[in-house]
């Protein structure tokens, strides 16, 4: 097999089941109709999913949901109970993890502490008998490709945390991997080095053309570094998409809560586009759920638009999406304020709002003082009340 880099076909866009809507070739990755049993305990539940060559994808969901274990039936490590998988038109259901073409990357980095570096990203090359020559040189252009190549004599211990996990990266990749499996791989490591090994991470990832799928629970990661975000709940995936479309337009109050923060209202379904809290009907975005349903309003305090006092929003749809506010609470948060509102129409409970620094500045707002924000019409979402 050669190592060098290879052009993969740009990623396509897919329906929300996972499966791709435009392309006359198939996937390079497809999942179907898989199951997961431990015993009674049901930790897949038929679960189908395609994806692209090159594509990057992120299974992102809270502990327990399922994620690792669909990452390890890929890679072989925890044989799915029923279904399918095929890598590059391949049935690989039942073949053993040497027999699958992947590479992967724990959380732990699994280095050898007795290897040097080059000699820990060497192991998988020294097991395919190539020519020690070609070895050498795969090992020092994997060293440059993740910047350490002053690091090749020294032993895994002598390296930082995020030095290790670029070695363990560059170790996955050095038997040119059809797919990349990436298990938490950042969640080891502290704030600061995280955000920018996760830059680094997807640049080599643009770089290489490798599909790559990563675990994570973290989902400024998911939203940061991938393509497209499968989310997991219970074993399910609740809704697959690019980050914008998980973000700006979930299709569960599960992803809606999990991703970002919320105002959750508890409401009652008015109209096509309108409901009812606190007795007073409010625009919302539209639906096809029945009116009289109890329901979930939900807005994001990014989404709230603050204006002064009194003020009429210029664009707003209706004065109902107006409201007149008290700021009982200010947190500053680096790039914005998190501010606190109170008001009549909100009943006893509290609005959460993020204002930008400009904004706060401009309006003068302050703990004490009241303010008018408009909820647009399209950003406040309704979603089923959970049974």
């Amino acid at each position: 097999m050669k190592h060098e880099s290879i052009s993969r076909r740009a990623a396509i866009p897919l329906g929300a089941n996972g499966m791709d809507e435009t392309a006359a070739d198939p996937a390079y990755l497809q999942i179907e109709n898989l199951w997961k049993s431990f015993g009674d305990f049901i930790a897949l539940r038929d679960i189908s999913l395609s994806i692209n060559e090159g594509e990057f994808v992120c299974f992102l969901g809270p502990s327990g949901c399922g994620k690792t274990t669909l990452l390890r039936a890929i890679a072989g490590l925890d044989l799915q109970s029923r279904g399918t998988i095929r890598q590059a038109d391949q049935d690989i259901s039942t073949l053993p993890p040497s027999r699958r073409d992947y590479g992967i990357v724990f959380q732990s980095y699994a280095l050898f502490p007795n290897l040097t570096i080059e000699k820990n990203i060497a192991f998988g090359l020294e097991n395919t008998k190539r020519p020690r020559a070609e070895i050498k040189e795969r090992v020092n252009e994997l060293l440059a490709l993740v910047g350490l190549s002053e690091q090749a004599k020294k032993y895994p211990a002598q390296l930082s945390g995020g030095q290790q996990q670029r070695i363990a990266l560059a170790r996955a990749m050095a038997i040119s991997p059809g797919l990349l499996l990436l298990d938490e791989p950042l969640s080891a490591l502290d704030a600061k080095v995280r955000v920018h090994l996760r830059h680094e991470i997807k640049e080599l990832q643009r770089k290489l053309g490798v599909t790559t799928i990563m675990v994570t629970h973290d989902q400024e990661e998911a939203l940061s570094m991938a393509d497209r975000i499968v989310v997991m709940n219970h074993g399910v995936i609740e809704q697959i998409g690019t980050p914008t479309e998980v973000y700006s337009h979930p299709r569960t109050l599960f992803v809606a809560d999990f991703i970002g923060e919320t105002n959750q209202l508890p409401a009652k379904i008015a109209s096509a586009s309108s409901i009812t809290f606190e007795g007073t009907d409010l625009p919302c975005a539209e639906h096809d759920i029945a009116v009289g349903t109890e329901v979930v309003a939900v807005i994001r305090p990014v989404d709230i638009i603050p204006h002064g006092p009194g003020a009429e929003a210029a664009n707003a749809a209706t004065p109902a999406n107006l409201i007149d506010a008290d700021i009982k609470e200010m947190e500053f948060l680096g790039s914005f304020w998190r501010t606190h509102l109170a008001s009549p129409r909100f009943g006893a409970r509290s609005l959460v709002a993020d204002f930008s620094i400009n904004a706060v500045r401009r309006l003068e707002i302050r703990v004490g003082g009241a303010m008018r924000v408009e909820l647009p019409q399209n950003r406040l979402l309704v979603f089923p009340k959970a049974k």
